[in-house]
Order: structure tokens, then C-alpha cells, then sequence
């Protein structure tokens, strides 16, 4: 079962990004780590992890306010 990242910008709506897809989800959740930041400066406010067509998750990719 592949897992894959979905994209979405500030307002909700599907913004392109990276098709990757993974065999486990711990892949995917190192890959997301490792290049959230240029999602997030190219415009990708929040990511939704996906197996198959199933939604795992959806996670914000803004820093935390300090």
C-alpha cells in the first residue's frame, strides 16, 4: 500500500507539490521532514498523508509562533 502527500495552501485548496510516493509510512514521514520547509516557502500551508485513498493524517507546515 503507497503512501503520498497531498498539498494544500493557505485558504485549503490543492496546490501542486513533490509526487512521491512511499512504502511505509514512517518514508514518507522522514521524506516530509526533511523538505517541509521549501514546501512551506513555495507556498504549501498544510500536508495530508495518504495510504491509497485513505487519509492518515493532516498536519500544518508552519513553525510554531514563539
Amino acid at each position: 500500500m503507497p503512501w503520498s502527500w497531498r498539498y494544500e495552501g493557505a485558504d485549503g485548496s490543492p496546490v501542486s507539490g513533490p509526487a512521491e510516493a512511499f512504502s511505509s509510512q514512517a518514508d514518507a514521514e522522514s521524506w516530509i521532514g526533511q523538505i517541509w520547509r521549501e514546501l512551506a516557502a513555495s507556498g504549501v500551508a498544510s500536508v495530508i498523508l495518504v495510504e491509497d485513498d485513505r487519509v492518515e493524517y493532516r498536519m500544518g507546515l508552519q513553525p510554531a509562533a514563539e
